[in-house]
C-alpha cells in the first residue's frame, strides 16, 4: 500500500497542466464547469478528438465541487487520482481471483505444507500489482487528466469482473456493468463490447459442467451489448483507425514502443505463455490473454499507440505474475541485476543533473540544461528535496533486503522493478518538477502574452492547437474569440506554419493588423504569431 501511494501521488500535485493532451482535456472539463453543453463538450466551438463524455464529466464535477477551495487545474486531478487507484486495486483483485482457479494452483506437496489457495492467490496478486507498477509506459500517462486513464481504470475493472464470475457472481456482474459502461462512455465503446463478449465466451467454453457460471455469461454479454447501445444513443461511437506500419508509426517504431512501454511485464508475459503453452484454455490464462490481444490489436490500428497500449498493461501484468513460479533462478537473477543497474543508474543521473542545476557543477550537465531549457531558473525547495532523499534511502534499503538472506517470496523478482520505477518517477516529480514544468507547460507563452497585451481586450485565435486554446482560456484566463471578419478584438494569435497562417499572411491588410515582436524562443517553441489591430484611420 505504501508503494502504491508513493507511486500514485507524485505527478498529481505541484505542477501545471502539461502539453498537450493533459491541458486540452482540462480545458474541456473547465468549459463544462463554466456552463458548456454536457452532452457535446466543446472548447471554443471545437469538439475533442473522440467523444469521451464520462472523464470530462468527472473533471467538471470536481471543479464545481472544489473550486472555492482548490484551483480548477488541481481539483480535476482528484477524480483521476481515484481512477489510478481504482486501476491498481481492480488489477490486484482480478489477479487474485484468477490465481484462485484450480488450474492456477501449484501441485500439492507429498507431505503437505504448501500454501493455502487464498494465501497463494494473494501472493500472486501482489506479484501482478508489482509487475503493473514496474511497467515503464504506465508512469506518465497514468498521471494525466485524460480519458486514457479512465479507460485504463475501467479496463482493469472489467478484467476483475470477468475473473470473479465463478466466485462472486453478483459483485462480478456489478463490477462488469460499471466497467463496461464506464469504458463505453470514456471513448472506447468498441473495446468495451469486445472485452465483455470475449469474457463471456471464455467462461461459456470453460464452464461446461458449471451451469450457474455458464448462465452468468448471458447477463455479462447482455451488459456489454447494452453499454454499446448506450454509447450509440449518446452519439459516442467513434472510429479513429489506420493501417499499422503506415504514417507516423512505422513497424520499427511500433516494435520499439511495444518493448519499452510494456517492460518488464511484456517480456515476462511472453515467458509465461511459453511455460504454460499447454494450458492456454484455462481461465487464469485465457482471460488476460484475450484481453491483452484485444488491446494490443486495437493499439496497432490507432495513431495514439502509447495511450492505447495502456489498456493492455493489467492483462500483461496478470500473465507476468503467473510466470514467476516457473522462473529459473538464473533468469530471476538476471532480472534483478539488470533492474538494479538500470534504475540505480537512472536515479544517479537525475541526482547529478539536479546538483548541476543547483551549483553549476558538473559544468557539462548544467550547460546541457541551459541549452535545452533556455530561460529556466531553478530555485531550491526543501519540500521537493526531502521526499527525494527519503525515496533514495528506501531504495538502498530495498536493494539490501533483496540481496540479503531471508525467506523467499514468490513476488521477489518484481520487487526491484516496481521499486525502481517508483523511485525514478518520484525523483522526476520532485527534483526535476520545476524543470519539467518549464519545458512541458505553456507558462512562458502565457506570461509573454500577459506582458505584451497588458490584458487589454480580448484575443482572437486562429489555427491554434486545442491545448494552446485551453491554456490561454482556462490557465491564463484570457478572453478568447475565434477569428472572423466580424471580430472586434484588439489582438490576434495565429498558429505559425498552418494553412490559415499562410493564407492570412497573403491576404491581411497591413493597415488593420501589425505584427507584435515576441520573445523569439517562445514564438518558435509555441509556433504562434501575435498581431495587434490597428485602428482604422478616420
Amino acid at each position: 500500500m505504501l508503494l502504491v501511494v508513493a507511486y500514485a501521488l507524485p505527478g498529481f500535485w505541484g505542477r501545471e497542466p502539461w502539453k498537450s493532451a493533459d491541458v486540452a482535456a482540462f480545458g474541456y472539463m473547465a468549459e463544462l464547469a463554466r456552463g458548456g453543453d454536457w452532452w457535446q463538450p466543446a472548447l471554443l466551438g471545437t469538439a475533442p478528438d473522440f467523444p469521451a463524455l464520462l472523464p470530462y464529466w468527472l473533471g467538471a464535477l470536481a471543479i464545481e465541487a472544489l473550486s472555492p477551495v482548490l484551483a480548477p487545474d488541481v481539483a480535476v486531478r482528484l477524480p483521476f487520482l481515484a481512477l489510478l487507484l481504482l486501476a491498481l486495486l481492480a488489477s490486484w483483485h482480478a489477479i487474485f481471483h484468477l490465481a484462485r482457479s484450480p488450474g492456477a494452483q501449484p501441485v500439492a506437496f507429498a507431505f503437505g505444507g504448501e500454501a493455502s489457495p487464498p494465501d497463494y492467490a494473494r501472493a500472486m496478486a501482489d506479484a501482478g500489482l508489482l509487475a503493473l507498477i514496474a511497467c515503464l509506459g504506465l508512469a506518465q500517462f497514468s498521471h494525466e487528466t485524460t480519458p486514457a486513464l479512465a479507460q485504463l481504470a475501467f479496463t482493469a475493472t472489467i478484467l476483475y469482473g470477468a475473473a470473479a464470475l465463478p466466485y462472486q457472481r453478483t459483485r462480478s456482474l456489478g463490477a462488469s456493468a460499471a466497467g463496461l459502461l464506464g469504458l463505453a462512455l470514456s471513448g472506447a465503446p468498441h473495446l468495451a463490447l469486445a472485452f465483455g463478449l470475449s469474457g463471456a465466451a471464455v467462461w461459456w467454453v470453460h464452464a461446461t459442467r458449471h451451469a450457474p457460471v455458464r448462465m452468468a455469461c448471458l447477463p455479462l454479454a447482455g451488459i456489454a451489448l447494452a453499454s454499446y447501445g448506450v454509447a450509440a444513443a449518446l452519439d459516442a461511437l467513434h472510429w479513429n483507425l489506420g493501417w499499422p506500419g503506415a504514417g507516423a508509426q512505422p513497424w520499427d517504431g511500433i516494435a520499439r514502443t511495444l518493448v519499452w512501454f510494456t517492460w518488464p511485464a511484456g517480456p515476462v508475459a511472453l515467458w509465461s505463455l511459453w511455460r504454460w503453452r499447454g494450458h492456454w484454455r484455462q481461465p487464469h490464462l485465457a482471460l488476460p490473454l484475450v484481453s491483452a490481444a484485444i488491446a494490443l490489436t486495437s493499439a496497432m490500428f490507432t495513431a495514439a499507440i502509447e495511450r492505447s497500449l495502456l489498456l493492455a498493461l493489467p492483462a500483461l501484468a496478470a500473465l507476468a505474475a503467473f510466470a514467476l513460479p516457473t522462473l529459473r533462478r538464473s533468469l530471476a537473477a538476471l532480472i534483478d541485476w539488470f533492474t538494479l543497474l538500470f534504475f540505480s543508474g537512472c536515479a544517479f543521473v537525475i541526482w547529478v543533473i539536479w546538483i548541476a542545476m543547483q551549483t553549476g557543477v558538473p559544468a557539462k550537465p548544467a550547460a546541457n540544461v541551459a541549452r535545452l531549457a533556455p530561460g529556466f531558473e531553478h530555485d531550491f525547495s526543501w519540500a521537493l528535496l526531502l521526499p527525494a532523499l527519503l525515496a533514495s534511502l528506501l531504495w538502498a534499503w530495498l536493494v539490501a533486503w533483496r540481496v540479503g538472506r531471508h525467506r523467499a517470496a514468490i513476488w521477489k523478482s518484481m520487487v526491484l522493478p516496481a521499486g525502481g520505477a517508483t523511485l525514478c518517477w518520484l525523483l522526476l516529480m520532485t527534483l526535476w518538477l520545476p524543470l519539467l514544468d518549464h519545458a512541458r507547460s505553456h507558462r512562458q507563452l502565457l506570461d509573454q502574452l500577459a506582458q505584451l497585451t497588458q490584458r487589454n481586450g480580448c484575443i482572437e485565435v486562429q489555427a491554434l492547437a486545442r491545448g494552446q486554446i485551453a491554456a490561454l482560456r482556462h490557465v491564463g484566463q484570457f478572453e478568447l474569440q475565434k477569428h472572423s471578419a466580424e471580430g472586434r478584438c484588439g489582438w490576434l494569435l495565429l498558429g505559425v506554419g498552418t494553412p490559415a497562417d499562410r493564407e492570412f499572411a497573403l491576404a491581411r491588410d497591413p493597415l488593420q493588423w501589425t505584427p507584435v515582436p515576441m520573445n523569439a524562443r517562445v514564438e518558435s517553441r509555441e509556433a504562434v504569431r501575435l498581431l495587434r489591430r490597428v485602428p482604422a484611420a478616420p
